[in-house]
Order: C-alpha cells, then sequence, then structure tokens
C-alpha cells in the first residue's frame, strides 16, 4: 500500500510502514482484552477462588483504569513523542498481562489488570492520531478503513477467541497470548517509526490537580456504571458514595480544564461542530458495538444453552461480514459524500439490531446470520465516516488530544449503554415474568393440557416426585420466555437510538478533500 506524509506528500519507507501497522496490531491488542476474558470468566473466578460478585472486578478494575488513559494520552503523546509513549504503553501492557497469567488470587489479578488497562490505554487513540498525521486525502480514508476494522472487530472476536483459548488451553492464555505480540510490537514501533519529536517543556506545566479530577471523574463514573445495576444503585453505599464523586469531581475537571493556559486534556476541539457531533455519533456506535457483543452472548447462553465455543462461533459472523465490507466501504469513502456514508451506516445497524428484537426460544445460528452480517457492514459504514467526519476538519496540533477525546467517547458510549442495557434488561424481566406467570393458571386450558402430557412423559423417571419436576420445568420455561421478551426489549430500544439520531447527520459538515476526507 503506498503511503505519504500528510505534511510534503514524502512517501513512507518499508520501515515506517511496518513501526505504523504494529502500533495497529497494539491498538487490536488493547481493546481485544477488553472482551477477552467475557466469555471465560466463570473458568478465571474458579482459578482465583472468587465469588461472581468478586470476580466481575476483574473487567471493571481495567475498563476504569483504560478511561482514565484515554484522554490523558494526548498530553503525554506530545511531552514524550508519539513513538516513546507507544513503546512504554506496549512494554508496560505485555508485562502487565503476563503478571496477570501469574496471578494466583483475586486481589493481584484486579491490581494488575487495571495496570494494563492504564498503560495499555495510550496505544488505543495513538494510533488514530498518527494516522492523520502520516496519511492526507484517499490515503487517509483507506487508512481509516483499516483502523475501523481494528477497533470494531476487536470486541467482536474477543469472546471467540477468549473461548477458544480457554477450552483448548486454560484461562492463563488469555493473557499470555499478547506477551510475545507486544514484545513485536514495542520492539518494532521503537525501532522503525519516529514521526514527532518530545517537548519535555510540557512538564513544567503538569496539572497534578486535574489529573486527580480527571480519576476521581471517570473512574468513579465507570465504577458507577459498571456495578450500579449488580448492586440497586444507590440504595448501595459505594455506589452512592462513588455517584456523589462523579458528580463533584466532574465540575471540578471541566473548570480545571476550562481555566488552565496549558490543560492536561484540552476541550477546545469541542468548539469544531464536526468533531463535537462526530464524538455524539463515536458515542453511539458505543452503545451499538458494546451493547450487542454484550447481549447476543447472554441470550444464546441463558436461553439457548450455549457454551463459550458456540457462543463465539455464532459471534464469527459479524467479524466476518466487516473483513467482507471493508474493502467495498474503503472505494465507496472516494465517491459518495461521507455524511450519506454515515447515514446509511446508521440506518443498517438499526435494520439489524430491529430483527435481532424478534428472538425467539429456538433461535440460533442461521435465525441470527443475517443480522450480525448486516451489523457487522453497517458498524463499517458508520466508523470510516465517522473518524473521518470527527478528526478531518481539526488542525493538525489538535489531532493528538482530540484523538483522545473522541475515543473516550466511544468507550463510554459502551460503558454508559451496559449499564442502561442491565437497568432495563432488569426491570422488564421483572414485568414479563409477572405477566408470565399470571398466565400460567389452572384456568387455562391449555396449561392444563400441557401438564397432561408432560405428566406422562414426566411420571415414569420421578414417580411420585412428577408434580414437583413439572412445576420446576414450567418455572425454567417462564424463565426462559421472559428472558427472550426482555432480549427483545432491550434490542428495540438500541434500534430506536440508531433511528433517533439519523436526522443529526445534517448537522455534519462535509471535509475538504477528495470523498469528504479531510486535508490540512
Amino acid at each position: 500500500m503506498p503511503g505519504a506524509h500528510a505534511m510534503g506528500e514524502k512517501p513512507l519507507t518499508w520501515r515506517e510502514w511496518l513501526g505504523f501497522m504494529s502500533m495497529v496490531l497494539g491498538m487490536f491488542m488493547a481493546i481485544l482484552d477488553i472482551q477477552i476474558v467475557s466469555a471465560s470468566i466463570s473458568e478465571i473466578q474458579a482459578g482465583l477462588s472468587a465469588s461472581p460478585d468478586e470476580v466481575s472486578r476483574v473487567q471493571t478494575s481495567y475498563l476504569i483504569a483504560e478511561i482514565v488513559m484515554i484522554p490523558l494520552s494526548g498530553w503525554l503523546s506530545r511531552l514524550w513523542s508519539t513513538r516513546t509513549l507507544f513503546t512504554i504503553s506496549a512494554m508496560g501492557f505485555t508485562i502487565c498481562s503476563f503478571a496477570c497469567a501469574m496471578a494466583d488470587n483475586l486481589t493481584t489479578m484486579v491490581v494488575f489488570r487495571a495496570m494494563q488497562g492504564f498503560i495499555g490505554g495510550a496505544m488505543i487513540p495513538t494510533v488514530f492520531a498518527t494516522s492523520f498525521l502520516l496519511f492526507p486525502g484517499k490515503k487517509r480514508a483507506q487508512i481509516s478503513i483499516l483502523i475501523g476494522l481494528t477497533a470494531t472487530l476487536a470486541p467482536t472476536v474477543g469472546p471467540t477467541l477468549g473461548g477458544w483459548l480457554t477450552q483448548e488451553f486454560s484461562w492463563h492464555w488469555l493473557f499470555l497470548i499478547n506477551v510475545p505480540v507486544g514484545a513485536l510490537v514495542a520492539f518494532n514501533v521503537w525501532s522503525f517509526l519516529d514521526i514527532d519529536k518530545a517537548h519535555p517543556a510540557l512538564a513544567r506545566h503538569f496539572d497534578l490537580l486535574g489529573l486527580i479530577f480527571l480519576a476521581a471523574f471517570l473512574g468513579s463514573l465507570e465504577y458507577v456504571l459498571e456495578e450500579g445495576n449488580r448492586n440497586d444503585w444507590f440504595a448501595d453505599a459505594l455506589v452512592r458514595d462513588l455517584g456523589i464523586v462523579t458528580a463533584v469531581a466532574s465540575v471540578l475537571f471541566f473548570w480545571r480544564m476550562l481555566t488552565r493556559p496549558e490543560p492536561l486534556v484540552d476541550l477546545r476541539a469541542f468548539r469544531n461542530a464536526n468533531f463535537a457531533f462526530g464524538c455524539l455519533f463515536s458515542f453511539l456506535v458505543g452503545i451499538g458495538l458494546y451493547g450487542s457483543v454484550y447481549v447476543i452472548p447472554l441470550f444464546l447462553g441463558r436461553v439457548r444453552g450455549y457454551n463459550s465455543m458456540q457462543i463465539g462461533e455464532t459471534m464469527f459472523i459479524t467479524g466476518a461480514a466487516m473483513f467482507a465490507s471493508a474493502p467495498i466501504i474503503g472505494r465507496l469513502s472516494g465517491i459518495l459524500d461521507l455524511r450519506r456514508m454515515l447515514t446509511a451506516g446508521m440506518i443498517t445497524v438499526g435494520v439489524s439490531i430491529y430483527l435481532l428484537g424478534k428472538l425467539t426460544n429456538q433461535s440460533a445460528f442461521w435465525e441470527l446470520a443475517l443480522p450480525q452480517a448486516l451489523r457487522g457492514a453497517g458498524t463499517m459504514l458508520c466508523m470510516l465516516p465517522v473518524n473521518q467526519l470527527a478528526l478531518g476538519t481539526l488542525p493538525p496540533s489538535q489531532l493528538k488530544n482530540a484523538s483522545g477525546l473522541y475515543n473516550l467517547m466511544r468507550n463510554l458510549g459502551g460503558a454508559i449503554g451496559l449499564a442502561a442495557i442491565n437497568t432495563v434488561a432488569t426491570a422488564r424481566e421483572r414485568v414479563h415474568t409477572l405477566h408470565l406467570d399470571e398466565q400460567v393458571t389452572w384456568a387455562r386450558a391449555a396449561v392444563g393440557n400441557t401438564m397432561m402430557g408432560m405428566t406422562q412423559l414426566m411420571q415414569p423417571a420421578f414417580g411420585e416426585n412428577t408434580q414437583l419436576a413439572i412445576l420446576k420445568k414450567l418455572s425454567l420455561m417462564v424463565e426462559r420466555e421472559s428472558l427472550t421478551l426482555t432480549y427483545n426489549d432491550v434490542f428495540l430500544l438500541i434500534a430506536v437510538i440508531y433511528f433517533a439520531a439519523v436526522p443529526l447527520t445534517l448537522l455534519l459538515r462535509k471535509p475538504a478533500g477528495p470523498g469528504g476526507a479531510g486535508a490540512h
């Protein structure tokens, strides 16, 4: 693939290409580790002798730490240079991955997962900023497809890869797989890519108070969103206290960033309307991306009774659709208005999730194939235009900081979306269970006939305990149908959000350059 420096149109050397592709691989690792443990959480729980509630911290600690680092990465990249920051991030991520694999208790695992998320979080926004600095015009659109595919494919294939590694080897390999890859990424980036210079003078303006406010704001917010529904929200003292911390720290953080001459996180990029609305669409993409990857495995596991490998195989079709559609979308980006592509993408994802909202207790691979394929293609159709429209009208001096904010919005979309999904699911499951319980009574002929048929089938096996076995079977049937209806409600809610956001594409401005790709 030919490339050119945005400044001067100088073709990239093979060394620069190798360095940049290694950065993309590093980003893939960092995003993959958000979801790779999700399909194997029960095995990790058993290995660490933790309770179901305690083991959730393995996921939460990573997300909290990563979400704090992402907006901070822009300032660190200017302080140390892109090359140094990415190398440190990749090396730290690799070391912490090995430490996670060696952990033999929950406390050790949570500490190293938090360190892994914090240090590795810098790899994600750095890649976005680097792509806009290295590639102009049409080449930038091609690279945006690669980055968009990586950012969306990683959480999609995470459960599949995680389930396979755990089943074939052990849960330790969820982390050990990062070690050789991370070492290679760190070596390649340090050896082959040097695109900017460090500015150590920035250290004189380091805002420790701003960092404390940032960590308190985003860290507390992520904990509240992750643990709130599980602990009945503000009925839990810790969730309530951290909710207060979130509110106070958010006010102090924004005040600090808006009044400092050299802010730790520069919010001025939001003055650009395209960037502001692009961040909003990135937030919505996060809801659909992480929400669907979360709910579909829940349905397949709790309703269909699938194991982690079967869930991964069913989910893989989304990744295949992303791969297949990426080259086509890349070509379309040079022809079509990016705003129209984004509109088409939002509608496609909305339709796919609407179709997922028609599940039955028999829905399996083939029933989910078309909606999942549409979701994969639609997500890719959203990612490229959003990247270009949000970052393509900003000057190079703002790209590093803006990239962190942009990626933060996608992660916040996932976090807030999952919190809303869990809250809605809990409420709707209660409603559906209540309504179904009201219908399963002796007064209904269908219930009586069903119980008579079950009695004939189960009498030889259960004898005098047949009636108790039948009641248990009916209870499980009610739970199954209630869960199916609940997941349908969740999918329909996500679809409505996507459809409602379509008119906002009219507020976006077309960047200059071919296909609407920004040019500086």
